[in-house]
């Protein structure tokens, strides 16, 4: 019987920090400013919200965000890419927090697919990634 109540009080704390490190992360979420973020849209329109710094791999997207002026990507954090599909726009957004992570000088691949290579290869020659 006394097993049992521990075990079940072991439940309800882990239950406890569960909920509590989720509310954690929804507060993070909820802090981080806009201007942290940027959306990169599709050519299907689809968005992905990242962070900045991630965005800011690609040389072609850091000049857009950083060029002085009131070009609307700096203004609204937010840019279109008419030529560059979801499946491939979701593959560069991966391979930025990729570069972030590993490419420190770790030897770990980026995993491409191969038939993703060649508009990869287009969209990153653009981006300059």
């Amino acid at each position: 019987s006394r097993s049992v109540e521990e075990k079940n009080k072991r439940r309800k704390i882990a239950a406890n920090g569960a909920r509590i490190r989720r509310r954690a992360r929804e507060r993070e979420r909820a802090k981080m400013k806009k201007e942290d973020t940027v959306k990169l849209i599709s050519a299907e329109g689809f968005e992905f919200v990242i962070d900045k710094e991630a965005a800011m791999v690609s040389q072609t997207i850091y000049n857009m965000l950083t060029s002085p002026g009131s070009f609307a990507e700096t203004q609204h954090g937010e840019v279109t890419f008419p030529e560059i599909s979801t499946t491939i726009l979701e593959k560069i957004c991966k391979y930025f927090y990729w570069h972030l992570q590993f490419a420190s000088g770790k030897e770990t691949e980026f995993p491409i697919e191969p038939e993703l290579t060649l508009e990869l290869m287009m969209a990153a020659n653009y981006l300059h990634t």
